[in-house]
């Protein structure tokens, strides 16, 4: 029997990263390769008694079909959640709530995207979303950037140059780079937004995740004072890297319009985001726990980062070049070649299985020419024995 596949599917492959767990079953491997937060900073005692709130207090609500939009109470949490990041003009009817943020990005992809259309993305980015925009047909564009994010210089001539349906940023300790786009890039982002009356995409899985000073404020905070910005821009959140990726909480922020044509099409697709987990979360939010719980985790993440950081640099020297992220999940890495060492990330990471642990190669996150010498480490999960381990692991395989 032949299956006659749509033909969109010609544009897309697997998940490299999801390929590469299938590797990770040999006994005592140390893994640098999820995307994961750690189990071990989930906050269950506090996710329970919220469960448990929310069976007790609205338990049709929380077991009963629900709005596409969201459940209203957790809608309302996070406005709230927003305000405390500066976003003073939100309302709950200017948001949806979405099955973790991917199915933010998959929506934007069926309201926007026709087959042929040009997206900008950065180089490099999240893989995911290289792979949702191509299934819907578009042509994937790389936007350089440096050790803080996207060159909004070289952005605006590629927009000019392309005329995408939209460009898509990770500003906040972005995936899988670590980088932080300065204040005044974001506002000449927005500036070109305008100018250019084109849809810029905001994600921000990880600006709760700092480690000392807070980041820049997001674009969607700043938008406020960037006049017309707000009808040029899309915000995506997640409660997946803060509280649990298993609730699958995400929202999307955007201009009323665009917003109605993803509630539209997320009635097809799910009809609506898991009331129980909406209202267990809301009760999380409201019973006021998630400040401690972020300060554990950044305090367990910035121990992590700053002793991978440590290895890389006493273990590797020379042979690496990396910026400390100030947030995030992840170091990226370039491999220099220096001393004759190693230059292709993909034949270091086939070495450093065989050594025992496992980073993901940097050439998926380019839409365009991939940088073949990148590589993308995380440091969420592992503690920071661990990570010593991994990394002089590493420097053999090197």
């Amino acid at each position: 029997m032949t299956l006659r596949f749509a033909s969109r599917l010609d544009n897309v492959e697997t998940s490299a990263i999801r390929e590469l767990f299938k590797l990770l079953g040999k006994p005592g491997i140390i893994s640098f390769a999820g995307g994961f937060p750690d189990a071990a900073m989930f906050d269950v005692e506090g996710v329970r008694e919220a469960a448990n709130a929310a069976l007790t207090e609205e338990p049709g609500a929380a077991l009963q079909y629900g709005a596409t939009e969201g459940y209203q109470p957790f809608r309302e949490q996070i406005v709230g959640l927003m305000a405390a990041k500066g976003v003073q003009s939100l309302t709950p009817e200017q948001l949806i709530v979405t099955t973790g943020s991917q199915q933010a990005l998959d929506l934007l992809g069926k309201t926007m995207i026709s087959p042929g259309d040009k997206v900008i993305v950065e180089g490099p980015t999240f893989l995911a979303t290289i792979q949702c925009f191509r299934l819907y047909g578009a042509e994937v564009i790389s936007a350089p950037t440096d050790e803080n994010g996207v060159i909004p210089e070289a952005l605006e001539q590629l927009i000019a140059e392309h005329q995408p349906k939209l460009v898509y940023l990770i500003p906040t300790f972005g995936n899988p780079s670590g980088a932080l786009l300065s204040l005044e890039r974001r506002r000449q982002v927005l500036e070109m937004a305008v100018r250019h009356q084109t849809l810029v995409v905001e994600d921000d899985p990880y600006g709760d995740l700092y480690f000392d000073a807070p980041p820049p404020p997001s674009m969607l905070a700043l938008s406020d004072s960037v006049p017309g910005s707000r009808d040029y821009l899309a915000h995506c959140g997640s409660m997946s890297k803060v509280l649990s990726p298993g609730l699958r909480l995400g929202w999307l922020i955007a201009p009323a319009e665009l917003l109605g044509k993803c509630v539209m099409c997320k009635q097809f697709s799910d009809a609506h985001t898991s009331t129980f987990s909406q209202a267990t979360a809301a009760q999380y939010l409201k019973a006021g726990r998630m400040p401690a719980t972020l300060d554990r985790v950044r305090t367990t993440y910035a121990a992590r980062s700053k002793a991978m950081g440590e290895g890389l640099r006493s273990q590797l020297g020379d042979a690496v070049r990396f910026v400390q992220p100030l947030g995030g999940m992840f170091i990226w890495v370039q491999l220099t070649g220096a001393r004759g060492q190693e230059t292709d990330g993909n034949a270091l990471a086939k070495r450093a299985i065989e050594q025992g642990v496992a980073f993901v190669p940097g050439t998926p996150f380019f839409a365009q020419n991939p940088d073949t010498s990148t590589l993308r480490l995380s440091f969420a999960t592992a503690d920071i024995a661990r990570i010593e381990e991994g990394i002089a692991r590493l420097a053999k395989a090197l």
